[in-house]
């Protein structure tokens, strides 16, 4: 079996490794690593949880070693870009444990924190910097840290910064990094779209690929149960009392929804936290430190956090919500079976959410198997709201096809609330002068962005 000694890592780092509990390489480290010290572009396929970190950052730490001295102020080495702040955190906890006992410095910028902080700190220089795009753009454009010493670049999860929409962002930072550099690109996926960037930021790349994308870990037991938005709450209470005392993340598709549904598992006497865009960053650190250490035994989460949570002790994944983008259903069941343990995953599936189960099987070529209830018939699936409208979702339950009470759980996407879009518009007395719109007729909208609906997670300064 090969070890990492046997891939002429250096001995400060084979010294940090032997503190971790990290024995082994897995088989994309073995791949990759060898490659990357070499000094060649890479691109990487892996599902999450096979150790990519490790797969880029031992290598960059090891060729970062060998330049023997400190960088100039405002300089940074080696950049590596993640989608999400939780991510970020992920990577640059990993790396400050490889380290260990090294004068490499690793520093993280991301939204939600103090920019003058991170300035100040970049302000010394960083051997690695781990950033989201929108808050690199920030310190980019203020002058407070410099790119054009930067040998190397890594995208990770690429796929997902794609469906967050940083594609413009990398362009714009891709500017400011020099042609000549080692370019490292890792993805759980293979779109068209990533081929594009492929072609277009890496140089000769070596592919390297542990698996087909879209392939879930085959530990994690997977299935489905269709069950009506209204019964959905009930349905999770159900399955999370059959394990008691096992950590369990659920994800839902908005902010609003989420967060909603924490707080009503949190009535029902459950140990329950969640993350997502509403919560700041201290928030979101706050919650995950917890479950992590076990304090919580439930966390409800959006996709922010489908790629950035690396906690061995999650065993089961509930989809509440189908996502829309079916590859992110193979990044949130990852959350479970890591660093070889077992997990369960079981998606709900309501009659609006047929179209997305069928993408889901397809990204996977293979049917997820039925654990509960029946496939919708067609007349069913027809007269359920389709996706993007106001599909009464309530995770207090409610009888199937029961109109929701109250008011809406969220803005469709390019519409109005279900309560306005109705109302009649009233009438100017005669005589009377009609009234001025405010912002020129219309809701008010950010300059630059009228018309485009937005989206949780988009945009260059999100993150």
């Amino acid at each position: 079996m090969t070890t990492f000694a046997d891939l002429g890592l250096s001995p400060k780092i084979l010294k940090a490794l032997e503190k971790t509990t990290i024995k082994d390489p897995t088989p994309i480290q073995v791949q990759a690593i060898p490659h990357v010290m070499k000094g060649r572009d890479l691109m990487g396929l892996a599902q999450t949880g096979t150790g990519k970190t490790a797969a880029f950052g031992l290598p960059l730490l090891h060729r970062i070693l060998d330049i023997g001295h400190p960088p100039a102020p405002r300089t940074v080495r080696a950049l590596i870009l993640a989608p999400t702040r939780e991510l970020v955190t992920q990577i640059s906890d990993n790396l400050t444990i490889f380290t260990k006992g090294t004068p490499v410095k690793v520093f993280t910028v991301v939204g939600g924190a103090s920019l003058n902080r991170q300035a100040m700190a970049l302000a010394r220089g960083a051997d690695v910097l781990v950033a989201t795009p929108g808050r690199l753009i920030d310190l980019l454009e203020r002058g407070d840290v410099s790119l054009q010493a930067t040998g190397y670049l890594v995208l990770d999860e690429a796929d997902h910064m794609l469906d967050m929409g940083f594609i413009h962002a990398l362009r714009k930072i891709a500017k400011h990094i020099p042609v000549k550099r080692q370019t490292l690109l890792f993805s759980a996926t293979m779109p068209k779209d990533i081929e594009e960037i492929a072609a277009t930021y890496l140089r000769d790349p070596v592919k390297v690929q542990v698996a087909p994308p879209g392939k879930p870990v085959e530990r994690i037991v997977q299935g489905v149960h269709f069950i009506p938005n209204g019964d959905k709450a009930k349905l999770l209470e159900e399955y999370l009392k059959k394990h008691p005392g096992e950590q369990a993340l659920v994800f839902g598709r908005t902010k609003h929804g989420s967060e909603k549904l924490s707080k009503l598992l949190a009535q029902w006497g459950f140990k329950v936290g969640s993350i997502h865009g509403n919560k700041s960053q201290n928030q979101r650190d706050r919650t995950l430190t917890e479950f992590r250490n076990g304090e919580l035994d439930v966390l409800v989460a959006t996709d922010v956090a489908a790629r950035g949570i690396d906690i061995p002790g999650v065993r089961h994944v509930y989809n509440y919500d189908l996502p829309n983008v079916p590859e992110n259903y193979v990044h949130r069941i990852g959350r479970t079976a890591r660093a070889g343990a077992e997990g369960n995953a079981v998606a709900f599936c309501a009659p609006a959410e047929m179209g997305e189960l069928q993408a889901i099987e397809k990204v996977m070529k293979k049917p997820i198997p039925v654990i509960g209830g029946a496939p919708w018939a067609a007349d069913i699936v027809a007269a359920a709201p389709k996706p993007g409208q106001n599909r009464g979702q309530r995770p207090g339950g409610g009888r199937p096809g029961q109109k929701p009470q109250g008011r809406p759980q969220g803005k469709p996407q390019g519409q109005r609330p279900e309560h306005q879009s109705q109302a009649p518009k009233p009438q100017p007395k005669q005589g009377a002068k009609p009234a001025r719109p405010m912002g020129g007729g219309g809701s008010p909208t950010r300059s630059g962005n009228a018309g485009k609906p937005r989206q949780q997670g988009q945009g260059g300064r999100r993150g």
